[in-house]
């Protein structure tokens, strides 16, 4: 069974998603940080694919990737460390990456790639839900991979129906109009408008306290932290760091 919907079967609320991107703050970081996670019991991890131009990134995750990109990250690289951290990482992975990078790679073969390395599920922002039911919904569910889609507050109650019907597990909810990284503008008429939707839902943009963080477990059924999580990160003091920050946000 997909990691992702064991998880959504057996926990009901108070999911927690942290992302980072892949290749920081070293080329090495990543295995550490995926067992430091694991360790202090996070439900899903996002890993972030480094690019050149992430459109929805605020400033912060944006430095991430450029700093990934200099360190020598890239999708190669990516799927080799995951292939050998995969016998004792266990916690659900997904990789949130752009249309671009998917077709670059290889479709099959970026799926592929997938499998092999224990991941259980991509989001791809750009990816049109259109191409995706005509072109790849077969192969994903081949590679028992999870096809995860944003919404936003822009988005019409008509177009949130239809997303919520071909999403794989959860909608990922965009809390604002503003980019990654932005404090105390979480839209709550948006939230309020969607908390009747019935499929799993978790709340990115904006997640960076306990304060926002209790807000998106009142809305949904979990929620995504990831311009905070990046920031919290200390090269020199990783693995502390990182514990500091999660015992912060979550007690």
């Amino acid at each position: 069974m997909n990691k992702i919907k064991r998880l959504f079967l057996n926990k009901k609320k108070n999911i927690l998603n942290i992302y980072f991107t892949a290749g920081y703050p070293s080329i090495d970081s990543m295995p550490l940080i995926l067992k430091i996670l694991q360790n202090l019991k996070i439900d899903i991890v996002e890993i972030g694919i480094p690019y050149s131009d992430p459109l929805a990134d605020g400033n912060i995750i944006q430095k991430s990737n450029t700093k990934s990109l200099k360190n020598g990250m890239n999708l190669s690289v990516l799927f080799s460390k995951l292939k050998k951290v995969k016998k004792y990482i266990n916690i659900p992975i997904i990789l949130m990456g752009y249309y671009n990078q998917f077709i670059k790679y290889g479709e099959i073969k970026f799926l592929e790639d997938c499998r092999k390395s224990g991941v259980s599920g991509l989001i791809l922002p750009d990816l049109p839900p259109s191409i995706y039911l005509n072109k790849y919904k077969k192969i994903f569910k081949k590679s028992k991979l999870a096809f995860i889609v944003l919404i936003t507050p822009q988005t019409s109650l008509k177009r949130i129906k239809m997303l919520s019907s071909i999403t794989d597990y959860f909608l990922y909810i965009v809390s604002s109009n503003s980019t990654t990284g932005t404090k105390n503008n979480i839209n709550l008429s948006f939230l309020e408008r969607i908390k009747e939707i019935n499929v799993p839902k978790l709340i990115g943009f904006g997640i960076c306290d306990k304060k926002s963080l209790n807000l998106a477990f009142k809305y949904a059924e979990g929620a995504i932290i990831g311009s905070a999580f990046i920031k919290a990160i200390k090269k020199s003091d990783l693995e502390k760091s990182l514990e500091r920050f999660i015992k912060y946000i979550i007690m």
